[in-house]
């Protein structure tokens, strides 16, 4: 089967990749569900005794209308820590992540530079749950009315949920007696993205913004939309020349073996698939990119266990594992297991992989919902460079498959409207302030990333060896130099900050 007669489209989240069989003209080649494997489903947690109190919070179910629904109440879930905290009198600084589009309890697992600075700085530490997301479900909790239709869905953006966040702290601070407690904001990937845009929109509330691998220029008239599939490639092609060509030509090599008889149950043999009645050469292909691409995403300096178990510099292990395949010198499929098995089963455990597994362990749904409303992101199209098959990226497809899962119209430009996006360095010279944009040139969302510095106080922090959001990371003693620095550098960045608000705030005492 050809690549064109894949009828599929794909929902980018900043952390999953999802697809949906879709009765369309042809659109994508096929991405599977939010899965990463059939036997190790343990959630990734890079650090299981972290310490914090569970604790909910009384929201408003819409900030901006008046209407009755619009007064409707949910619980939304934060996790806080005050063991490091100086207290209210002494006006001791509140650390705030801003959550991302799944459960709270991952990512304040995988953000150990707040607890890890957090002594230093005496800061009360509180992560936020994105509603709709984790335990934050409006309507009485229940996430099968929440996630009914487009309207209940309707009260899922990112706009309301910076106001969530903004009405939570200033109530918490409140009740802290807390109301001269400097915030600042953390985040990575889309919680990087609210951390930005909250700054923006709330400098009253927080008094700068640590904004880790935070695309907020990739939408529509702001980038390439391959630009995302070229970074991959490049980072496979920057380990080995060889290794390039064995993913470049896997799907041709897939799409024959397939269409030859017995082909399917040799695919289904060469790389250990579970049984299924469904398997197919598109499944299997999407089972394969889902790896390339988180690999890249994930392409840390040390080992973790984030999305996946996974060692340290995976692509590289990967591209290591296709050039010393002790097999017969054309088995390219063994080659291709060899390699995808260092994200699927580095833990040597699996025996088999479940394709037709759609678990949702981080509660990542509810992208598929903002894909199809303002995160238009174009993410997707190839070029002949790339080690995914050619095809373009097209907005009208994603409309139509919108209109036919919600009987929504996206609002593609929506986001640069309310936040900027055209002219950034310019717009936010004069408009903004106190801003860290942290990127890593390894990771595929860089590309829609800040990369230059705009102003004294807005800085972007780039590393060509860095990967998604591994500032953000806990450190270790195998850290490299460089991730070391820029650590230290935002350490320093943000002290600036606090002195200054405590400089300004005796002043004007």
């Amino acid at each position: 089967m050809a690549f064109e007669l894949h009828f599929t489209l794909i929902f980018f989240s900043l952390f999953s990749v999802s697809s949906f069989t879709f009765p369309l003209p042809p659109i994508l080649p096929r991405f599977p569900s939010s899965i990463v494997s059939a036997e190790l489903k343990q959630r990734s947690h890079s650090a299981p005794n972290t310490p914090y109190k569970t604790k909910f919070f009384t929201q408003i179910l819409d900030h901006f209308n008046f209407n009755p629904q619009s007064n409707h109440v949910f619980q939304q879930r934060y996790l806080i820590n005050d063991t490091f905290w100086g207290g209210a009198k002494n006006n001791a600084p509140i650390f705030v992540y801003t959550g991302n589009e799944g459960n709270i309890e991952w990512f304040t697992q995988n953000t150990g530079f707040m607890f890890e600075n957090a002594p230093s700085f005496h800061a009360l530490l509180l992560f936020i749950e994105h509603r709709f997301y984790g335990k934050s479900i409006p309507f009485g909790g229940n996430r099968k009315v929440a996630y009914a239709n487009a309207t209940t869905l309707g009260y899922l953006s990112s706009t309301q949920a910076l106001a969530d966040y903004a009405t939570l702290i200033i109530d918490l601070k409140k009740n802290l007696s807390a109301t001269d407690s400097p915030v600042v904001v953390f985040g990575g990937s889309y919680g990087g993205m609210l951390a930005a845009w909250f700054r923006m929109k709330y400098p009253h509330v927080a008094i700068g913004a640590l904004a880790s691998s935070a695309p907020i220029l990739h939408f529509m008239d702001l980038v390439s939309p391959d630009i995302f599939n070229s970074i991959i490639s490049q980072d496979f092609r920057s380990e080995s020349e060889n290794c390039y060509k064995v993913l470049k030509g896997s799907w041709k090599l897939i799409e024959h073996t397939a269409n030859k008889p017995g082909g399917l149950e040799l695919l289904q043999k060469s790389f250990r698939i579970c049984k299924s009645n469904d398997f197919g050469a598109g499944s299997l292909e999407g089972w394969l990119r889902t790896a390339w691409v988180y690999t890249a995403m994930t392409d840390y300096p040390t080992p973790s266990n984030f999305l996946n178990p996974l060692p340290a510099y995976p692509i590289k292990k990967m591209c290591e594992a296709i050039e010393g395949t002790k097999k017969e010198k054309n088995d390219e499929l063994e080659k291709l297991y060899a390699a995808v098995s260092v994200f699927y089963n580095h833990t040597g455990t699996a025996t088999c992989f479940d394709l037709d597994d759609d678990s949702d362990p981080h509660d990542l749904g509810g992208w598929q919902w903002q894909a199809c409303t303002e995160m238009i992101m174009p993410v997707g199209g190839s070029n002949k460079h790339s080690i995914f098959p050619e095809y373009k990226w097209s907005y009208e497809d994603r409309e139509s498959a919108c209109q036919f899962f919600y009987n929504v119209t996206p609002r593609p430009h929506w986001i640069t409207t309310e936040f900027g996006g055209h002219a950034i360095q310019t717009v936010l010279k004069s408009s903004a302030s106190n801003i860290i944009f942290f990127n890593g040139l390894r990771d595929p969302w860089s590309g829609g990333g800040v990369l230059k510095n705009i102003s004294k106080s807005i800085v972007a922090l780039v590393e060509k060896r860095g990967a998604h959001h591994v500032d953000l990371r806990y450190s270790t003693k195998e850290d490299p130099k460089w991730l070391k620095d820029v650590r230290r550098q935002e350490v320093n960045i943000i002290a600036s900050w606090i002195s200054q608000y405590y400089q300004d705030l005796h002043s004007n005492n």
